[in-house]
C-alpha cells in the first residue's frame, strides 16, 4: 500500500500553534485515504522543537517570525528536513498538509503582518517536499486525492 505523510492538526491531533486540532477530515474521507494509503502523521512545527501551544509565526520571505517577533527560521527549517527524512525513510511520495501554513501551505500563505492577509507562497516544509519530488496537497485536495 502506498504511504502518505498528513498533518498531524488535520487528523485531529492537538499539534497547531494554538494548542487545538484542525481536524478538516471528516470520517468518511479519512476512512477513504486510510483504504488507499497508510497514513504517516507529522507535525514539521514539533520536529523542528517548537513548543505546542506557541506563539502564532508567518513566513516572510526566507525567514519565519513569530508574532512576538522572534526568529524561528532554524526551528521551520529543521521541522522541514526532518519531515523530508521520515519520507526517504518509509518511500513516501505524497503529502497531504495543512493548507496557509508556514510550514504546510501549497499555495497561500500570511504575508507576515499578523493581519491576516493572505499571499501566494509556499510553507518551508511543502517547499522542500516539493524540490524533492514529494506531491503535494492540502485538505482542499482530499477528495481529488481519493479519487486519484
Amino acid at each position: 500500500m502506498e504511504k502518505i505523510i498528513v498533518s498531524a492538526c488535520l487528523l485531529g491531533l492537538s499539534t497547531r500553534y494554538d494548542g487545538k486540532s484542525k481536524p478538516s477530515i471528516s470520517e468518511e474521507q479519512l476512512k477513504k485515504l486510510a483504504e488507499k494509503f497508510h497514513i504517516i502523521p507529522v507535525c514539521p512545527e514539533i520536529y523542528g522543537g517548537l513548543p505546542t501551544p506557541r506563539v502564532p509565526s508567518e513566513r516572510i520571505g526566507e525567514r519565519v517570525v513569530m508574532k512576538d517577533g522572534a526568529d524561528v527560521t532554524e526551528n521551520y527549517s529543521k521541522g522541514a528536513y526532518e519531515t523530508l527524512s521520515v519520507c526517504q525513510l518509509f518511500g513516501v511520495k505524497k503529502a497531504l498538509l495543512k493548507a496557509k501554513s508556514p510550514s504546510c501551505s501549497k499555495a497561500e500563505i500570511y504575508d507576515g503582518s499578523f493581519t491576516g492577509t493572505l499571499v501566494n507562497g509556499l510553507g518551508v516544509t511543502a517547499e522542500l517536499l516539493i524540490k524533492n519530488g514529494i506531491e503535494v496537497f492540502d485538505e482542499n485536495d482530499i477528495n481529488l486525492l481519493i479519487a486519484r
